[in-house]
């Protein structure tokens, strides 16, 4: 237990540092404020922004082993202590001060998504999801997500970090959700790890990586990333609820306690959002950073 509690810290600790580093480079990257897809290519060739990516990889499966050697109930809430970390990496990395309200805004998130994700039963019987199924859930949280990036120019840059970073999760946590199905399927049958949901998986993946990067870009480091850790595990909870046969919340106690706890999530995220505490290279910033980016180590 105790070296799952230890790889759950080191894993929200990396996450959190791999999603900073890349925030840097989405926010230099040249071209619009909701920038297109070639935008990704751009970061591809950042060497900080891959070994931001390297690091956020690292810190997911070091959350997914944790969570072989210890309940979901204990692993799960010391995961969400990502985004206390992620704001102090942040402020240091833009040399910023960090302000007690955007810490109690992060506890808020934090107490509110553990508070969620704990109320959910999950299951250990065997996914099963039909391609069609599959095809109709990702078509859904693509479109959805289409519909926020195409609009997402016109928002102002709060706003937009909050609706980009809830429909990228929202495709992350798609992608969580297949993924739980694939590798569940893979481990008896191997063979079955090549088949469209695995397609589908990565499609929606990118496209979600597409709509982070865009709310990382806004300057709204904390709140877009906030805005991740609720709507990533909470999509996946929801599609295993609904999809997978793995329940929901059956008391009434435990449904008004789900509700409680996803208000004070959704508060600390608004008040992330609302927070003076943003990327000065942003789009929209002062004219002397806007005039120095190009010379900021």
């Amino acid at each position: 237990m105790l070296w799952s509690v230890l790889l759950a810290v080191a894993g929200a600790f990396t996450l959190a540092l791999g999603s900073a580093l890349q925030e840097r480079d989405a926010v230099r990257a040249p071209g619009r404020q909701v920038a297109r897809a070639g935008f990704l290519v751009h970061l591809l060739r950042q060497p900080r922004w891959l070994l931001g990516t390297g690091a956020a990889v690292l810190g997911a499966s070091l959350h997914l082993i944790a969570l072989s050697g210890a309940p979901l109930t204990v692993i799960q809430p010391i995961g969400v202590t990502g985004l206390l970390f992620a704001i102090v990496l942040s402020a240091l990395f833009n040399r910023q001060r960090v302000r007690i309200s955007q810490i109690m805004a992060g506890i808020a998130v934090m107490i509110g998504l553990a508070g969620v994700l704990t109320t959910f039963p999950h299951g250990t019987d065997t996914p099963v999801m039909s391609t069609g199924t599959a095809l109709w859930l990702s078509g859904g949280v693509v479109a959805a997500g289409a519909a926020v990036y195409l609009t997402a120019h016109w928002m102002p840059s709060g706003i937009r970090a909050l609706l980009l970073a809830a429909a990228g999760g929202a495709a992350l946590g798609t992608t969580s959700g297949l993924a739980r199905v694939i590798t569940s399927n893979a481990l008896e049958d191997p063979v079955r790890l090549f088949s469209w949901l695995t397609v589908l998986a990565g499609a929606t993946a990118l496209f979600g990586a597409l709509l982070l990067q865009n709310a990382y870009r806004t300057g709204h480091f904390a709140a877009a990333y906030a805005t991740l850790l609720i709507a990533d595990p909470v999509v996946g909870v929801g599609i295993g609820a609904l999809l997978l046969g793995e329940g929901v919340p059956d008391t009434p106690i435990e449904q008004v306690g789900a509700a409680l706890f996803a208000l004070l999530a959704t508060a600390g995220t608004v008040a992330l959002a609302r927070s003076r505490h943003r990327n000065p290279e942003a789009a929209g910033g002062s004219a002397a950073t806007v005039t120095s980016r190009g010379r900021t180590p």
